[in-house]
């Protein structure tokens, strides 16, 4: 068994967490009161852009659905006059920052996901290991709502609106702080949260459902595309690096598609020698990794975009929040 196979267990199958895993979570917890320590004593304050700040962010490790709520919120709020851009930290890229992601950024420079970000909206995406300088970028350059990708958990940039992202399948695991369980921060943080939005299964109380759609296959050389049906009854490879790889697989295998499943690292970066499975069968994989595999693109290589489906009234409600500021 994987190491990640087993911390998987342990998080979210009901196996017990180690002794050495729950004698660690005092100190994460320890480093994470540091941490805090200087904003909670007045010795510094969060950041005041002179426009609003949207925090998308989620409480567990790995992912959520965050990237596909960022890209419909841009859109939406779009729909609703304003001139939204992005801030990430650029995780899994090299560049420290800050910096404007363009048309030709690479993934290994900028990160997977503001690469995805820029070429699904075309807004202005900003990343930097400083957000609040990387957020000052994007003011420069007009926008009047910065949207942040990720960053609950830190405060160093002050926001007017906080939204967390549940994995509705995963829920919060076995409830233990990091590294026991998934948690980054306890499950309490989410009474403080106003906006708190389920994806997929059924939202408990006080959430708003989010549904992921998409049944279009996209080719990643020449850009062809297929209905995901039409592989129903053969046998694929399925890739993903993102951070719940079997939601990805589960969707394929509802299509009737024999699925093969390959799950990397979140954030992997992929080689041509990482897709060679020794065969022609069609390869499967998500959006965010496709943009990995670009400049290695094989015919057989397929990608299946999705879109965030939630309430009109939630993004009317965001858009609320920011003409109050």
């Amino acid at each position: 068994m994987s190491l990640r196979t087993r911390i998987e267990s342990i998080w979210y199958g009901g196996a017990p967490a180690p002794w050495w895993l729950r004698a660690l979570v005092p100190l994460y917890r320890g480093l994470r009161g540091l941490h805090l320590a200087p904003y909670r004593r007045g010795w510094r304050r969060p950041r005041q852009l002179p426009v609003p700040v949207i925090v998308v962010g989620n409480l567990t490790a790995g992912g959520s659905g965050k990237t596909p709520l960022v890209i419909a919120l841009v859109d939406a709020l779009r729909a609703r006059g304003f001139r939204p851009g992005v801030v990430s930290r650029g995780y899994g890229g090299s560049e420290r920052g800050p910096a404007l992601v363009d048309d030709v950024s690479s993934p290994a420079s900028v990160g997977d996901e503001p690469c995805l970000i820029r070429r699904r909206t075309g807004v202005a995406v900003a990343v930097g290991r400083d957000r609040v300088r990387a957020a000052q970028l994007l003011v420069e350059r007009g926008v009047d709502v910065v949207i942040a990708d990720d960053g609950l958990q830190n405060p160093a940039l002050a926001r007017d609106v906080e939204i967390c992202v549940i994995d509705g399948q995963r829920r919060f695991g076995n409830g233990r702080l990091l590294p026991a369980g998934p948690l980054r921060e306890p499950v309490e943080r989410l009474a403080t949260l106003p906006f708190r939005v389920c994806n997929g299964a059924a939202a408990q109380a006080g959430e708003i459902p989010m549904r992921l759609s998409g049944d279009m296959a996209v080719a990643l050389a020449g850009g062809g595309t297929r209905p995901l049906e039409s592989f129903a009854g053969t046998r694929a490879h399925a890739v993903a690096a993102i951070g719940n790889p079997e939601r990805f697989f589960d969707r394929l295998r509802a299509h009737g598609i024999e699925v093969l499943p390959h799950a990397f690292a979140d954030h992997h970066a992929f080689t041509a020698s990482d897709l060679d499975f020794g065969d022609e069968l069609p390869v499967l994989m998500t959006e965010k990794d496709a943009v990995k595999c670009l400049a290695f693109a094989a015919p057989r290589f397929w990608c299946l975009p999705v879109r965030a489906e939630l309430p009109a009234s939630f993004f009317d409600a965001v858009a609320v929040a920011l003409r109050r500021r």
